[in-house]
């Protein structure tokens, strides 16, 4: 299901990180995931429920704050977010990718040199990356609880159509069984009432020849009483 991929995606990473010889601690988005995790004997540093249908910015701050915590405090070198990735209605995608530090890419590598050079800067680039990162955290992980609430939405509407579909068919398999069974039980009343007519009509006619024969045999004894009167 929806939540299965993503707690495997997160159990392979764990995986990865044991083999590794890294230690891990895991900030949890959901009472699911909460409740797998915990129950599995998992290091769980912090876990938050009751916005996954519908985050606000102020949860995203929350766990970026819990976030930011480990990572200052020397306690994480590396942090990994893991969520499903929506791509379109019909095709979402479990993605871990990392989170902090940022990556090259992210701050843009590309950059050469010269850029910027003959500038300064205030406050000073230590001072605004302390100010920026943390909003850039908590812009990211708003996104992906939207990306991943849009698509626990999307999978949840498949499930529903899939479980609409399989409805009409079952209901047009019943109709037509009730339809057999119903032509059945007419096909079987309509042999009954024939049976049962010819089954009489038969009766009739052997009343009506036995009727017959005591009036041809009525007639002989009378006209044979005739003739012996006479």
């Amino acid at each position: 299901g929806y939540n299965n991929n993503v707690l495997r995606a997160v159990e392979r990473s764990i995986d990865s990180d044991r083999a590794a010889g890294r230690d891990y601690a895991l900030i949890l988005s959901g009472k699911k995931a909460a409740g797998y995790f915990s129950f599995r004997g998992y290091d769980v540093h912090a876990a938050f429920e009751g916005f996954s249908d519908q985050p606000n910015y102020s949860d995203a701050k929350a766990m970026a704050e819990s976030v930011a915590e480990l990572f200052e405090n020397g306690e994480a070198q590396q942090v990994q977010l893991a969520y499903t990735r929506f791509l379109s209605m019909g095709s979402q995608e479990v993605t871990v990718d990392q989170f902090m530090p940022l990556e090259a890419s992210e701050i843009g590598a590309e950059a050469t040199e010269e850029a910027g050079g003959g500038y300064e800067f205030e406050p000073e680039p230590s001072e605004i990356l302390g100010r920026l990162l943390p909003r850039y955290a908590e812009a990211r992980l708003y996104a992906a609880l939207l990306e991943a609430s849009a698509s626990e939405h999307a999978a949840r509407q498949r499930a529903m159509k899939a479980a609409t579909d399989n409805a009409e068919d079952l209901k047009i398999n019943l109709t037509r069984i009730m339809n057999r069974a119903r032509q059945d039980a007419i096909t079987t009343e309509i042999m009954e009432i024939v049976g049962g007519a010819e089954a009489m009509s038969q009766d009739d006619d052997g009343d009506l020849e036995d009727l017959i024969a005591q009036s041809i045999e009525g007639s002989f004894a009378a006209l044979a009483t005739d003739r012996t009167d006479a």
